[in-house]
């Protein structure tokens, strides 16, 4: 086995390389067994290996007694949405997200349309880890295709704005899939809103165009599309489409941060409410729910920590830095059709474009970077960065977050790499850069 990560959040590995079919159909019986061979919702992204770990899955959960609700090649917020809607057991994404186009994976869905949380994740690990329990011939279960699994998920985003005010704007937007699962509903959802839209990698077969984080440096092309064709704005879409990257009027990319950002601000300009966001996460969300009077939170990262702490305490909305908006009136999932439905709807409110409603937002520079390292040695780099900045504020728990009045470091674990991510953030570019290299300089010397 060469690359196979196994979590609570799910598993990924590079196919023919640790991600078997054999294992695939071991976690899918798993699944299946922890939902006692009820109905589980199943798609995938458009990866090319996607077909044949999906046959896979089916023989788990077949096996297993369960009733596959097959939706083909559908985002992650989708099957989020589909669970719920088709009152499922459980549910399945085939999905690497923005891993390179060698991984795949998979990762479960709770009742509720949300990730796992830490509980149900142990108890999955732990029969992966014992046996599953198989059926008699006489007790498999059955597939069946879902027809038209997007429109259900049209309709939730719908609710949420002002369907015919952005109509009547006609705005232009490219929209880069990257041939992603994006494609299936983006372009049509864009459509339905009135919306001119230049597509940009718009076939579901996972042949990315570019690599697959929606990254600046992965999305000169778009950029230049959107002065190209003098549009309001630009998205990117990761392979799975549960994230957003934006770009601006002026072709200038504003990032991944500021799509919660944005949406944040929109929010809760029309009705307060918590916040929750992750350690990893600007402190934009933070200064824009002072503003509103919002109760702010943080959560440690990973999708189901952000989650479990949004039930807490019953937040409006929330998130991740990534590009990853959760808006509990369609699903406890980061959305990027919920994301891209609000900067239209904000942009409609306000007047104004895309540039100036960015300009607005409180300013920060965020650095993230990564460095290789086995997960037994996190600690030491935490250790090393909090004997160095004495001064700061140290917050434990998830890797270490280090604060001060202007400025914060992070470095902890990856969910799904074997890395140290390491994240800085201050009003400056400079500052940001030079913080982010320091901390690398710190925790690669610690983890030799």
């Amino acid at each position: 086995m060469s690359e196979r990560i196994l979590s609570i959040s799910g598993l990924r590995g590079i196919v023919g390389d640790g991600l078997d079919p054999e294992y695939v159909t071991r976690f899918a019986a798993s699944l299946g067994t922890i939902v006692n061979g009820g109905a589980v919702v199943l798609s995938r992204d458009g990866r090319s290996t996607g077909e044949m770990l999906r046959h896979a899955v089916v023989a788990g959960l077949m096996a297993t007694g369960c009733k596959v609700l097959d939706l083909g090649i559908a985002s992650t917020p989708t099957c989020g949405v589909m669970v719920t809607a088709l009152g499922a057991a459980g549910g399945l994404q085939l999905t690497a997200s923005h891993n390179p186009i060698e991984w795949n994976g998979l990762k479960p869905f709770s009742p509720q349309g949300s990730v796992f949380d830490k509980g149900t994740g142990e108890r999955l690990l732990t029969v992966i880890n014992s046996s599953p329990s198989y059926r008699p011939w006489s007790g498999l279960g059955s597939v069946q295709m879902v027809a038209d699994p997007n429109s259900e998920h049209q309709r939730r985003v719908f609710k949420l704005v002002d369907v015919a005010a952005i109509r009547a704007r006609k705005f232009k937007v490219v929209l880069d899939c990257n041939h992603g699962s994006g494609s299936v509903l983006g372009p049509q959802l864009l459509r339905e809103l009135g919306c001119d839209v230049v597509v940009m990698g718009g076939i579901a077969d996972g042949q990315f165009e570019h690599p697959a984080e929606p990254l600046k440096d992965n999305l000169t092309t778009l950029m230049a599309a959107v002065v190209a064709n003098g549009a309001d704005v630009g998205f990117a879409q990761d392979p799975d489409a549960d994230r957003l990257a934006i770009v601006d009027n002026t072709g200038r990319y504003i990032g991944e941060e500021l799509t919660l950002g944005l949406a944040v601000d929109h929010v809760l300009s029309r009705k307060t409410g918590p916040v929750v966001v992750n350690g990893s996460t600007s402190r934009v969300t933070a200064d824009l729910a002072a503003k509103y009077g919002c109760a702010f939170h943080r959560s440690h990262v990973g999708e189901a920590n952000v989650v479990a702490k949004m039930q807490e305490v019953n937040a409006l909305i929330g998130g991740e830095g990534n590009g990853g908006v959760i808006e509990p009136q369609v699903g406890f999932v980061r959305d990027s059709f919920v994301s891209m439905a609000y900067v239209l709807d904000g942009l409609v409110v306000r007047r104004t474009s895309l540039a100036a409603w960015v300009d607005t937002l409180p300013q920060y520079t965020i650095v993230k970077d990564k460095l290789h390292c086995p997960r037994e040695r996190v600690s030491a780099a935490c250790a090393a960065l909090r004997a160095a900045y004495q001064s700061a504020t140290a917050t434990e728990g998830d890797g270490l977050r280090l604060d001060w009045t202007d400025r914060w470091v992070q470095v902890r674990a990856s969910n799904t790499e074997p890395i140290i991510r390491v994240i800085a953030e201050a009003p400056d570019n400079e500052r940001a850069k030079s913080l982010c290299a320091e901390a690398i300089a710190l925790a690669k010397n610690a983890v030799k």
